[in-house]
This record gives structure tokens, C-alpha cells and sequence, in this order.
């Protein structure tokens, strides 16, 4: 398709080369003829009649979103007009790169971008905690995938072009455990992953924090983390200085941070938990009756914006009566949500549209104008990154509409991405499985819980007994086969997630089938596990590391890959450990299979699925070293 655009566009011609290959057209004087204006605070208009077509747009962001829609419409319509009223000044998206232990490539970074700016998403973050080179720190993401100012430069530039703001992202107070691990550092400990408020070395190595974050990018934000710092003033803190109110340690530490930022020239955001926290009586986040002391507010510097981060409530009143909370600082709160794809191998679309669609719905009502996506890794990054882009869209989606119009979400999803919006959803039933509820709003995760568990002594199997667990996900890799030949560019996804379904339809309940052979003396059933079923499973485990091994090295920087390889190395020779244990048992060998002999027992007390099991050691074994194997 060949487009002529005229006007208000010489900013916006890097982008649009950017763009042309992905949606198909071409800049071509001889093209449809289109009109462009910039208009400060304007509505995106987008218009056609015959052989002429008009963009009216405020900013940047918004003329790649109107490029969307005109493409979008082109093909169905002769003639029409598309209004959009911008809900939020920012909109983005936050990658985690450090907890996940994947560290996106810059190729993947630029596909994404690309896929936001014609979403109209016009913020990117990525969280890092220790995955950027600082030069005086050495041992900040030793033997770790890591960005050179070079590689995030070159993306900031990317994005730029787009109309995408990048905004480095970083901590400076807690969630340090890889960089703090070191010996290097033990003089700034408070705790394992806490740094020591008020010691003057702390203070030098943040500013070389700072300075190397944000120094690639345009930008004169920055986010500085401190969040989650369970045991502030508790450590070693707590040694030198006696009991102090976490508030006042905070503000401490804050205050000389932002002295660093400012003399910067930055404007620094926050997560605000450990204010509600430290209000708590139960040191809880989310506590509506957690009253902060005024001299606490009136103590928090100036200039520092506060991000609500919340992903759990389902209750638009309870997401608006936080965000008052929030303006009770004096300044105004950003909104983080959060796509769920970050316990396991699966997203969760049922809770991530039930918290988001009430959580935003809040910030329109309350007048909150910067909000963005959280995506987050946390214990191994099962989950394809690729599987956040449905999440991207509903943000998107939001974003210019005051009411969320779910048809417009499905048609802008399928054409922003050339994916089919049903496939998507069909992504979270790897956890949505009999035994859940509809929308899985209590997190279950027996995806990752039944691949990594042990065959001889899993830890699961009580919980999940008298499930089909086999033929749900026998009928799942049927659809994600299906999938496979009609997404597009991201076809290797579904190609993934059937590998993965495919050694469930086999595995889920394999623990359960030895030991009901075993227990009822089945030898028969044992000989055809031994021979037939076990072999079977082994094979498709290889063939997922494999297939997974492959995109994650396209995706993601090669440093992170070790921690999968070691999962699936130890499951690997665990089904080995148990095709050999049958094989001993059935010779004479061992009069008895001794994991066989323990008792079942739920793995929560409770009967039923599990919730939230995301941690490998608590899924692979009873022992506590399984944590450092």
C-alpha cells in the first residue's frame, strides 16, 4: 500500500520507516493522499472520503496510533471518521530484566517498541537491578546478562522515533540480593538484600548507579526502586543506630538519594509500599486502615512522585480510595498494573483483566493521567515474553476510550499484531484447568508446579487427584497446534506453549499413575510405564528444552539460560532416576520403592489446586538445600 503523507510530519518520518515493513505500506508520492496536523491537546481524528484521508493528532504517540487506525480501516471502508479522546498522558509498559533472568535482546526490544507505538503505548521502562554495566562496579551483574550504554542508546533512539519515552529503572535501596551477594559489598549490607541507610559508601555507589542508568536515554526521569525492604533498619542498621521508626529511616535515605538525582537534573519516581507498610499493623501494603502520620507526609521530600503498584483487587473502590491515600503525599501518583505472566509458563487473563479494567477505570474516575503495565519475571521467565502483548493492547485500549470496548480490543489486538485474539486467551487455560475457577482469580499455577515437580515424590499430587489433568491438556496442545499455523510472526509461541502442553498431557499425572501401580502391586502397569510411558516423557522434555532453548537465545541474551538448562537437566535425570527405580523394583532388586512408600500429603493442608506456588526449590523438593542446588 503506497501512502503520501503531507503536513505536520517531519518528526514523525523516522517512525513511520520504522514501521513500514511490519504494516505493509510504503511512502510513495504517488500514494492515498493524507492530510497531517498537529494540534496541541486536540482529539486523534482520522478520516477518509474518496481519495483523500486526514490525520489531526496532539502528540507523537498519538499520529503512530492514528497510522493504526487508518491502516486498520483502510481495507474495510471507502469513507470514514475515527475519534479518539486521549484518557493518560503516559501509558507504558515496565519490563522486568533482572529478577526474571532473562535479559531481552535489543532486536527484541525494537519488535516490541513497534508493536506499542501503533497500540499508542508511549512509555518503556526496563526494571534493572543490576543488568546495566556501571563501570566503577564490576561486580554489579558479574557473570550476568547485562546492557552496554551503546545497546540502550541505540533502543532509546528506537523508541524516540516512535514516540516511545524511555525511562531507566533501577533500585537504590532493597532488592539488591545479586549485586549484595558479593563480597565486595558486605560493608553496605543492612541485610542480604538491603542496602545500610546513611553509610557514606552506600551514597557513592548509588550516584554511580544513577549516573550510568540514566545517561543513555533523553529522558529526565528515573525510577529508583525502593520498594519491598522487608527488614529496613533491622540488620546491621539496627546495630549501629537502635530502633528507628521505618519512616524516619526512609525519608533519611530519600532525602540524600534525591540529593544525587537532583544535582542530576532528574525527576525521580518511586514505589510507594514501604510508607503504607510501615503504617501497617500488620506490615500489609494494601491496608485501608493504615493511617500515616502527618509529619511523616510533610517530611517526604519534594519532588519525588510516588507509584501505586497494584495488581490484586478486582474492586474499583478499593482502587480509588488507595489512589486518594496516594494524593494525600502532596504530589501526584502514577499507577502501575500488572499482566500476569509471571508465575510460570502461562498468562493469566482472567485476573489480569479483572484487577485492570477496575484499576484503570479508577484512574480515569480520580483524575490519575500516568499509568503503565508491570511485567515481571520473578522466578525464571517461563512464560515467552511475547505472551504480554494481549496485556499491551488492553492497556492500550484503555487508554483512549473512557469505557473499554472489548470488540475494539479484540479488532486493534489482531491488527497491531497480526495475532488472533482468541489463541491468546486460550493461553491461560495451561492454568485455568478443571479444579479452578472461571477467570482463575486465586492464581493457581499448575503449569510450572506439575513440569518441575519430581515424579517418585511430588509434592502436587494430592492436590490434583481425580482431575482429568491428561486430557484437558491433551486437548490444549490440539489447539495450541492449531495456533502454531495462523499467528503470524509469532507462531514460534504457540509452537512453544504446545511443547509445553504436550509433556503435561503425559506428565501432570504421571506421580499419581506409579503410585497407584505400585501400591495396588499393578506390575504390569509398572512394566508399560517403565517401557512406554517414561521413555515417551523423556522425549517430549527434550524436545521442549530444545524448542525453548532456541527462542530463548533469539530473544533473550544467552547469561540467564543456565538456570533452565539446570530445571530441565534435573528433570531430565529425575525421570531417569524413576524409570531406573521401576526397574530395580520389578528385578528384585529393592523390595521397595522407599519416595513410594511415604504418604500423600496436600501440599497447603487444603484440598484442591494450589495458589501461587512460584519458587522452583518449594516445587522440586522437601529439602531446604533445594534452594541452593
Amino acid at each position: 500500500m503506497k501512502l503520501c503523507f503531507r503536513g505536520d510530519i517531519q518528526d514523525c518520518l523516522k517512525g513511520l520507516e520504522i514501521l513500514s515493513d511490519d504494516y505493509d505500506f510504503e511512502l510513495d508520492d504517488e500514494g492515498l493522499k493524507i492530510e497531517v496536523e498537529q494540534s496541541p491537546g486536540c482529539d486523534i481524528v482520522v478520516w477518509k472520503a474518496g481519495n483523500r484521508a486526514k490525520i489531526r493528532y496532539s502528540e507523537k504517540i498519538h499520529f503512530f496510533r492514528a497510522v493504526g487506525l487508518l491502516l486498520e480501516a483502510l481495507p474495510k471502508k471507502e469513507n470514514f471518521e475515527i475519534v479518539e479522546t486521549p484518557q493518560f498522558t503516559m501509558n507504558g509498559a515496565m519490563f522486568d530484566v533482572s529478577q526474571s533472568n532473562a535479559v531481552m535482546r535489543v532486536g527484541t526490544i525494537k519488535d516490541i517498541l513497534k508493536r506499542m507505538a501503533v497500540m499508542g503505548l508511549n512509555m518503556f521502562m526496563l526494571y534493572t537491578e543490576d543488568s546495566y554495566v556501571v563501570e566503577e562496579e564490576p561486580y554489579l551483574g558479574y557473570m550476568r546478562s547485562k546492557y552496554t550504554y551503546e545497546e540502550l542508546k541505540e533502543c532509546d533512539d528506537f523508541a524516540y522515533a516512535l514516540g516511545i519515552e524511555m525511562i531507566p529503572c533501577i533500585q537504590t535501596l532493597a532488592h539488591l540480593a545479586d549485586v549484595l551477594k558479593w563480597s565486595v559489598y558486605v560493608d553496605m549490607r543492612d541485610d542480604e538484600e538491603t542496602l545500610l541507610v546513611g553509610d557514606d559508601r552506600v551514597y557513592e555507589f548509588i550516584e554511580h548507579l544513577i549516573t550510568s542508568a540514566y545517561a543513555p536515554f533523553r529522558s529526565k526521569r528515573i525510577h529508583i526502586g525502593m520498594d519491598e525492604a522487608w527488614r529496613l533498619g533491622l540488620g546491621v542498621y539496627l546495630q549501629k543506630n537502635g530502633l528507628r521508626r521505618k519512616f524516619d529511616i526512609m525519608n533519611e535515605h530519600l532525602e540524600r538519594v534525591l540529593k544525587i538525582v537532583e544535582e542530576k537534573g532528574l525527576e525521580p519516581m518511586i514505589w510507594s509500599d514501604m510508607y503504607f507498610r510501615a503504617a501497617s499493623k500488620t506490615g500489609e501494603y494494601y491496608d485501608l486502615d493504615a493511617a500515616i502520620p502527618r509529619d511523616v507526609i510533610d517530611a517526604v521530600p519534594d519532588g519525588i512522585q510516588l507509584v501505586y503498584w497494584d495488581y490484586y483487587h478486582d474492586d474499583q473502590n478499593f482502587y480509588e480510595e488507595f489512589i486518594k491515600k496516594h494524593k494525600g503525599f502532596n504530589s501526584k501518583p502514577i499507577f502501575a498494573g500488572g499482566i500476569w505472566t509471571w508465575i510460570g509458563f502461562a498468562a493469566n487473563w482472567g485476573k489480569t483483566f479483572n484487577t485492570t479494567n477496575p484499576a484503570l477505570d479508577a484512574c480515569k474516575a480520580q483524575g490519575v493521567d500516568e499509568v503503565f503495565v508491570t511485567i515481571w519475571g520473578d522466578n525464571g521467565t517461563e512464560s515467552n515474553i511475547y505472551s504480554n502483548l494481549l496485556g499491551l493492547q488492553l492497556f492500550a485500549e484503555h487508554g483512549y476510550s473512557r469505557e473499554l470496548d472489548m470488540g475494539k480490543l479484540r479488532r486493534r489486538f489482531e491488527f497491531c499484531t497480526g495475532c488472533k485474539y482468541d489463541d491468546f486467551m486460550d493461553i491461560k487455560y495451561l492454568d485455568e484447568i478443571p479444579g479452578s475457577e472461571i477467570d482463575n482469580m486465586n492464581t493457581y499455577n499448575p503449569s510450572k508446579y506439575l513440569m518441575w515437580q519430581d515424579l517418585l515424590a511430588g509434592l502436587f499430587d494430592k492436590n490434583i487427584e481425580g482431575l482429568p489433568l491428561n486430557n484437558h491438556y491433551r486437548d490444549l496442545t490440539q489447539k495450541f497446534d492449531n495456533a502454531s499455523k495462523r499467528n503470524g510472526h509469532y507462531n514460534f509461541l504457540f509452537e512453544y506453549l504446545g511443547k509445553v502442553s504436550y509433556v503435561l498431557a503425559l506428565k501432570s499425572q504421571m506421580g499419581i499413575e506409579i503410585t497407584n501401580a505400585y501400591k495396588n502391586d499393578d506390575r504390569d502397569m509398572l512394566e508399560e510405564i517403565r517401557n512406554k510411558r517414561l521413555p515417551d516423557l523423556l522425549e517430549r522434555v527434550q524436545d521442549l528444552r530444545v524448542c525453548h532453548k532456541k527462542q530463548w537465545t533469539v530473544i533473550n541474551k544467552r547469561l540467564g539460560w543456565e538456570i533452565m538448562d539446570m530445571r530441565y537437566g534435573s528433570l531430565i535425570i529425575r525421570i531417569e532416576t524413576a524409570k531406573e527405580t521401576i526397574d530395580e523394583y520389578l528385578s528384585g532388586t529393592i523390595d521397595i520403592i522407599e519416595e513410594l512408600e511415604e504418604e500423600r500429603l496436600s501440599f497447603d493442608g487444603k484440598p484442591g489446586l494450589v495458589s501461587y506456588v512460584n519458587f522452583y526449590d518449594q516445587i522440586v523438593s522437601a529439602s531446604r538445600i533445594a534452594a541452593h542446588g
